[in-house]
């Protein structure tokens, strides 16, 4: 048996910024952070950012800054034991802890059934291959409108590649923006030479050589050099079910980021956490909630009893369009837009009985501290007292 102090199940971006919240506090006690990639910790956005305008693949890696930690590459945690405090892995070794965290983050939805030529896009290894596959091919299958979709179709194709997106929704990110904004986009992204089949399904696909044949529902077959997919996550909850913690959409945690028991705690993509500002439980799966909750979660393990009561904010590019964003973005809010310059620069906002729940900063930036504190005032508002009320 290996004892640490402290056992982080997961090595991303939540599991490194643990290590740091850890270390803030304590110095010296012993850490081990156990990861099922053969990779340690690194930075997930660029994946569909920065790594297709240019940035090196190095660069993706996060600090270690020495903090003392053992990493386990390739380990799978399948059993927890709460009561005796143990945490077993795939390979028979077992590790006693005092204080556990769950960074288990997200799986991957997948379509039942298809063969393996289909690259679930959310790892460094899926970058390289599908880097790989665009060094060679020129033609690409994204199924998917949503935000990994719509990024991944956008860096592709600034990459002077031929992409297809499919995606059942009847425009780009239909769920988020308002209906004049996903007319918009998806207009934009034809523009750029993006395939975008709205309402669409895809039925099948098969190999033929190196191309695979994406056949969509109404029969349309499209030739591929490789088939991307974003259709999400759902929380990985296993470990957590297994241990007879409290689930609900994620690990249930309180303010501390203690689940059910005491001793674990949870924190990024699997955690359902109380927002102050939302005065509801949320999830959240986006860098700046994996950085903040998990640094967080190492803070409060350590023994500093700090609530988390940060609202997470998140952001996204699109050719030489971006955003950043805070709250609930839901299409079926009540919305006001104000643009400055119409689909270019604006800021809209999402409404439930004229309070303010989330505000999308369209190509405005450095504001992301004004929109919370609005979602966070819970005033009354009309679309009077809010136009020209966020602007750079």
């Amino acid at each position: 048996m290996k004892h640490h102090k402290y056992l982080i199940v997961g090595g991303g971006m939540t599991a490194d910024s643990a290590v740091h919240g850890i270390r803030k506090v304590d110095p010296d006690g012993a850490i081990a952070m156990i990861c099922e990639e053969q990779h340690r910790p690194y930075d997930r956005p660029p994946l569909t950012k920065s790594l297709w305008k240019g940035a090196p693949y190095q660069s993706i890696w996060r600090d270690e800054h020495g903090l003392n930690v053992a990493i386990h590459l390739g380990k799978k945690v399948v059993a927890l034991d709460p009561a005796r405090k143990t945490a077993t892995d795939d390979a028979g070794n077992v590790y006693t802890y005092e204080k556990l965290l769950l960074a288990t983050g997200g799986i991957v939805r997948r379509f039942p059934g298809f063969d393996g030529s289909i690259i679930y896009y959310r790892t460094a290894d899926d970058y390289r291959k599908l880097r790989e596959l665009s060094e060679h091919g020129s033609d690409f299958v994204v199924i998917g409108g949503g935000f990994i979709g719509s990024e991944i179709a956008a860096a592709l194709a600034m990459n002077d590649k031929r992409v297809t997106m499919i995606f059942p929704e009847n425009g780009i990110s239909s769920r988020v923006y308002p209906p004049p904004l996903v007319e918009f986009l998806s207009s934009y992204y034809r523009e750029k030479g993006v395939t975008v089949l709205a309402s669409e399904t895809v039925k099948s696909l098969r190999t033929e050589g190196a191309k695979t044949i994406v056949t969509t529902g109404n029969g349309t077959e499209i030739s591929a050099d490789g088939v991307v997919a974003g259709l999400g996550i759902l929380p990985n909850t296993d470990l957590a079910a297994q241990a007879g913690l409290a689930i609900d959409n994620g690990i249930v945690v309180d303010e501390l980021l203690r689940t059910s028991n005491p001793d674990i705690y949870a924190a990024g993509d699997v955690a359902n956490f109380y927002s102050h500002i939302l005065e509801k439980r949320t999830r959240v799966e986006h860098e700046d909630n994996a950085n903040i909750m998990g640094e967080t979660a190492g803070r409060s393990m350590a023994g500093e009893s700090e609530p988390y009561h940060h609202q997470p904010f998140f952001y996204s590019d699109l050719f030489d369009l971006g955003y950043e964003a805070v709250g609930e973005l839901d299409s079926s809010l009540d919305i006001i837009e104000d643009w400055k310059e119409p689909f270019r620069k604006g800021v809209i906002y999402y409404l439930r009985d004229g309070r303010v729940r989330g505000v999308l900063l369209w190509n405005t930036w450095g504001q992301v501290a004004a929109a919370t504190e609005l979602i966070a005032e819970k005033a009354a508002h009309t679309s009077e007292t809010l136009m020209g009320h966020i602007s750079d």
